[in-house]
């Protein structure tokens, strides 16, 4: 199987641009996450994100944590994203990525959460709150899997901290656009590109950059910067307000 490195060089021999994407299993519904899913896939997504749903998402939005709560709340389980996983890693060419919090992978055990997410089709996870100096055995059961642990790095960090993660990054980085949690506008400016340019000294994976990236002007703007967008609350707002249609002309628009 080809590790997220890999598939990234690869992906950018044709776009100079990639684009990671972002659904909350369960939320609205599963064959909702399908249908978004579907034209994600059609607008040539790269990667998608899914979003196991946890009761207190820390690094989440509004827009996000309503929709963790709702999808609680509707009775979605671990093993229900697990089974979603293993049938849009079957069906579309793009990478899956688990995002969620470590409570998760703690309370079925690290070496259970590792085998049931490459069992799945997953390439990588995101847990934000999960500091690398705790994510030691985690990571190594990862490496022994093919896995890998997508680390995020973030304007607030020093150089010496960017280096200790840049040491632990493996497939790609995460790099937060701007203090705070997922969902307001961020300023695409020299603050951004200064962070990637930061980022780059201390590792040589592919770096994505979300956070707040919700426009044609954002993706235009990271070109030559970046090798990743990734877009997460814009697309779940467009889905909200104008369902499928919207969500394929938004990423119509954005992939131009």
């Amino acid at each position: 199987m080809m590790g997220l490195q890999s598939f990234i060089a690869e992906r950018k021999k044709d776009k100079d641009l990639l684009v990671m994407a972002h659904v909350v299993c369960g939320y609205p519904s599963f064959e909702d996450n399908l249908k978004e899913l579907e034209i994600m896939a059609e607008a040539g997504v790269d990667i998608v994100e899914l979003q196991f749903p946890f009761s207190e998402p820390s690094a989440d939005g509004p827009l996000f944590v309503r929709a963790n709560e709702q999808s609680l709340k509707s009775g979605t389980t671990v093993d229900q994203c697990f089974e979603l996983m293993a049938e849009v890693s079957e069906r579309f060419s793009f990478k899956v990525l688990m995002m969620g919090y470590y409570n998760t992978a703690f309370k079925m055990g690290e070496d259970v959460f590792v085998q049931r997410l490459k069992a799945a089709g997953g390439v990588g996870f995101i847990l934000p709150d999960l500091p690398i100096e705790e994510a030691g055995d985690l990571h190594k059961l990862a490496a022994d899997a093919g896995i890998e642990p997508v680390i995020l790095m973030t304007p607030t960090s020093s150089d010496k901290r960017l280096a200790q993660l840049g040491a632990a990054s493996r497939g790609m980085v995460y790099a937060v656009a701007r203090k705070g949690v997922t969902g307001s506008k961020t300023n695409m400016g020299d603050d951004v590109i200064a962070l990637i340019e930061r980022c780059r000294e201390h590792t040589d994976v592919p770096i994505g950059v979300g956070f707040g990236v919700s426009s044609k002007q954002d993706m235009d703007f990271l070109r030559g910067h970046a090798d990743m967008a990734i877009i997460g609350t814009a697309a779940l707002k467009i889905w909200e307000q104008s369902g499928a249609e919207g969500l394929r002309a938004f990423f119509k628009e954005m992939m131009a």
